[in-house]
């Protein structure tokens, strides 16, 4: 293997661990609704997961900048596939038998008060089977939809403008993502209504998108670090096969 190669191979499973990682924690933590008024004095409600969300879409940005269209493609749906191996995981993890002792040590708070923690556990990670059916549909159409879009801005600039296919690829596509979630999870599968399912996802996308606006200085940062690490003919070299790389 050649020594371009090697970085090659090592500068995508870096890309892909980051984009994995994020991407699976994001759904995990995604089970809890904070009040982003008590956080930061902002009005609106906000999913957990959209916290760390801003990484997954610089990410995919990065991994289509170098990678094409099939290098986001094949992570995504590997990220898809296991997720949902770690939810069926912890779905099954909800119907072990909990130990005695174990319910006997946590059998109250910090204040005293009474507390099944068994009952906790399944409380929090039964309602993320809902989530998990609405964030790998909203997952999946936006990963694609960012990936398309990035691809023809791409091609429309002739390469240039990295923040308009990086920006304009993650408003478009989390627009979708973030009303898609939030309806198949809380609406379709859970108890919301309406109202509350565009408020709450009304909150998030303009989260995404002042974080997608604040994160460009990042993604420059990201390229300067990649070129330096891959050397000027290796960068280009790559960033034309990726302009062509369409096929998973």
């Amino acid at each position: 293997m050649s020594r371009f190669a090697l970085k090659k191979q090592q500068l995508y499973l870096v890309l892909s661990g980051i984009f994995l990682v994020n991407a699976l924690l994001a759904e995990i933590i995604g089970v809890k609704i904070f009040s982003a008024d008590k956080l930061m004095g902002l009005p609106g409600n906000l999913t957990a997961g959209v916290l760390i969300w801003p990484v997954v879409f610089v990410t995919t940005d990065i991994i289509n900048e170098y990678f094409g269209k099939a290098g986001v493609l094949r992570i995504s749906y590997l990220t898809v596939v296991l997720i949902l191996f770690a939810f069926g995981v912890i779905y099954l993890t909800t119907k072990l038998p909990p130990a005695d002792f174990w319910l006997d040590v946590n059998k109250a708070d910090n204040l005293g008060r009474p507390f099944n923690i068994d009952f906790a556990y399944q409380s929090i990670f039964r309602q993320g089977l809902g989530i998990i059916t609405g964030s790998i549909v909203a997952f999946a159409v936006g990963q694609v939809l960012d990936a398309t879009i990035f691809s023809a801005i791409r091609k429309a600039t002739g390469g240039r403008y990295i923040w308009l296919r990086a920006t304009g690829s993650t408003l478009i596509s989390q627009l979708v993502d973030s009303f898609v979630v939030l309806y198949v999870a809380f609406y379709v599968f859970g108890n919301w209504t309406m109202d509350q399912v565009i408020s709450v996802a009304n909150t998030n996308y303009w989260y995404k998108f002042a974080a997608a606006i604040l994160l460009t200085p990042v993604l420059y940062l990201a390229h300067f670090l990649i070129d330096r690490y891959l050397g000027p003919a290796e960068t280009a070299e790559l960033q034309e096969e990726a302009a062509v790389n369409t096929s998973v």
